[in-house]
């Protein structure tokens, strides 16, 4: 039997570099000779990505509490379909969002029940091994959006106030589970993040890839 992989989020609002991140950390678990699967939400599996576009989009003006559920009906399909076989089989899997981005999109930000969406994230019986907290202020968030030059989806169509509580939610998940996330000021240059990242993957317990 395939000894567990390990299970890495990276969280933060946007402009953070999560993306970017997560595709380096994984390139350099892959180079240390893991089997890395790397991911992301809302998707991952290919009903989860059916429903990403329906939440992204802003085609539709979903209630705040159906959003939510879409949320999670998207990471259950997600966590079934690949996350769980994939840890079962020994690979780690590195996730740009999970869990933690509907608390604080839909919970901190646009003001849902907070209590309902922490019951939604126990029910799912799944919880990251690490989740790395990108944190950039408001200011480099709007400006790197700016510089993609792409259309904005619907949460980056929301505006500075939105995004400086998507920042102060992000804060507050990381103060209130310190066991489990690390927050990283992702204002410097990407190589400078990537290091400290892999700092904070080596310092799980027993975990040795020098």
């Amino acid at each position: 039997m395939a000894t567990p992989g390990r299970f890495i989020t990276l969280e933060g609002g946007e402009g953070a570099g999560k993306s970017t991140q997560a595709r380096l950390l994984a390139e350099r678990l892959r180079d240390a000779g893991h089997d890395v699967v790397l991911t992301r939400e809302p998707g991952g599996a290919p009903g989860a990505e059916v429903l990403r576009g329906l939440l992204l989009s802003g085609d539709v003006a979903w209630s705040l509490p159906a959003e939510t559920l879409l949320h999670f009906a998207a990471r259950a399909e997600h966590v079934e379909r690949l996350i769980r076989p994939a840890l079962a089989r020994g690979a780690w899997v590195v996730c740009d969002r999970f869990y933690d981005s509907t608390m604080v999109y839909q919970g901190y930000a646009l003001d849902g029940d907070r209590a309902a969406i922490a019951t939604l994230s126990r029910l799912l019986g799944f919880v990251p091994d690490l989740t790395l907290v990108l944190d950039v202020p408001v200011c480099v968030s709007v400006e790197r959006m700016r510089a993609r030059g792409l259309a904005a989806d619907r949460y980056e169509r929301l505006g500075e106030g939105f995004f400086a509580r998507v920042r102060e939610g992000f804060l507050a998940v990381a103060v209130a589970e310190p066991q489990r996330c690390v927050v990283i000021g992702a204002e410097g240059a990407a190589e400078a993040v990537a290091a400290e990242i892999w700092r904070q993957v080596n310092a799980l317990p027993v975990a040795n890839y020098q």
